[in-house]
């Protein structure tokens, strides 16, 4: 099976041995009415409601959502507009905690009798793909098994960011959980086969998860190849499995489901348990971070400032939602953590090179794992050539970051492709 193309970075895998602890329950909670892919939450409650750990405070009527849960009993001190780091804003519900952790009456394991009893339970949870891309996993799991014959479920346990090891805690700690949540799945929708891809550079994970899969049928562990962007969906799937999902294709025309090893951890706890998507494992780290590095339980809606407190990052130069290569700078520390974020890192003695002009080199060709051709495509957009982007593929570009990693030029590749998709030409109706 030839390699995808991609790139070797240091792995910074500073806490992977950090066993994960609780954070503090902060003294206030801003939880987000948009935390995932698809249309925001509406607000079901209003200023001065008390509400419980574990209660539904957002829900739509989209298909492409999924509700929001209160992280812990309190007050509502208020409900607001909110200003996204994308810049686009939606409502978030401000919550002050009471100490007491009263858990709601609807926290309660769900009934499952048929598929469809689970697809609804998945919503209900509010479960999204807890890898980063926070696509709602009921959706994934709403497919006509006649028109979308689904047979292999692919675990993302790649974890291929530096630096990032909440993916690599929830093997090593909740090894069970994943387990569960895997046969769960294959028995309930009817998937005969599970391959869980897992990194080289992990292998007392694979070594584990090895273990744990040596007598279930059809399940196996793929030891990866240890290169960025190992982890993304399409290089995953390839890896694992061969198969090719083409540009307009999801998974699913490949007979394939894609979930990140948090994400069907979680699904099996929230079967035994019935409490909802409230908390979130992620790696605190980052070189401007000076004590108190490590994977911690946080409670949804915690402002970043507190967590970099609690690190010791005074004053960083650059904090980042998730990775290096495909997290974002914030902003403004008051953001608050939702479902998708996995890490926050901290950095101190941040260099900006400068950019100089292309040198013709070739590198972010041979770097890009779905062979795009990054030069042209730069081209294209500074030319506003939206026909010509179609034609080379932009809407393929994952936004990966391999390029702008490779470029000697220090040129803004990766960040290009995304604004080019812009100017695509609209599909006629």
């Amino acid at each position: 099976m030839k390699r995808l193309n991609g790139i070797h970075v240091k792995h910074h895998k500073n806490t992977e041995n950090c066993e994960t602890k609780q954070f503090p329950m902060p003294k206030r909670l801003t939880v987000l009415m948009s935390q995932a892919m698809g249309a925001p939450c509406t607000p079901l409650v209003k200023k001065g409601d008390t509400v419980d750990k574990g209660q539904k405070i957002g829900d739509s009527d989209a298909f492409m959502s999924a509700p929001i849960h209160s992280p812990a009993s309190g007050t509502v001190a208020d409900v607001t507009d909110y200003l996204l780091p994308n810049g686009s804003r939606c409502k978030a519900v401000i919550i002050e905690p009471d100490g007491e952790n009263r858990i709601s009456p609807d926290v309660k394991p769900p009934v499952i009798n048929s598929r469809e009893d689970f697809v609804n339970a998945v919503r209900e949870s509010g479960c999204v793909g807890l890898g980063g891309a926070g696509f709602p996993t009921h959706i994934k799991l709403r497919y006509d098994p006649v028109k979308t014959p689904i047979d292999t479920l692919v675990i993302n346990g790649a974890e291929c960011e530096p630096y990032i090891t909440s993916d690599y805690r929830e093997f090593m700690e909740d090894p069970d959980d994943v387990i569960d949540g895997i046969s769960k799945i294959m028995e309930i929708m009817n998937i005969p086969m599970c391959k869980i891809g897992i990194e080289e550079n992990k292998p007392s994970a694979i070594k584990l998860m090895t273990e744990k899969t040596a007598n279930m049928k059809g399940v196996s562990v793929v030891t990866l190849p240890s290169s960025y962007p190992q982890g993304a969906e399409k290089v995953l799937i390839h890896s694992c499995t061969g198969r090719i999902v083409a540009e307009g294709e999801l998974p699913s025309n490949q007979g394939v489901a894609v979930m990140n090893v948090s994400t069907v951890g979680f699904i099996s706890r929230y079967l035994k348990t019935g409490m909802p998507l409230t908390e979130k494992r992620l790696t605190l780290d980052g070189n401007a971070a000076t004590k108190n590095q490590g994977n911690y339980i946080v409670p949804i809606g915690t402002a970043v400032s507190e967590l970099l407190e609690f690190c010791g990052a005074e004053n960083p130069e650059k904090v980042l939602y998730g990775g290096p290569m495909m997290g974002f700078p914030l902003y403004d520390t008051e953001q608050a953590v939702t479902k998708v974020n996995n890490a926050v890192l901290a950095f101190k003695d941040v260099k900006t090179p400068e950019t100089t002009a292309c040198i013709r080199c070739g590198r972010c060709i041979r770097a890009c794992p779905l062979n795009l051709m990054p030069t042209l495509l730069e081209q294209a957009y500074d030319r506003r050539d939206g026909a010509e982007l179609a034609r080379l593929k932009v809407n393929l570009c994952m936004n990966c970051g391999c390029c702008s990693y490779v470029c000697p030029a220090n040129r803004h590749l990766a960040e290009k492709n995304q604004l080019a998709k812009a100017l695509l030409p609209k599909p006629k109706k």
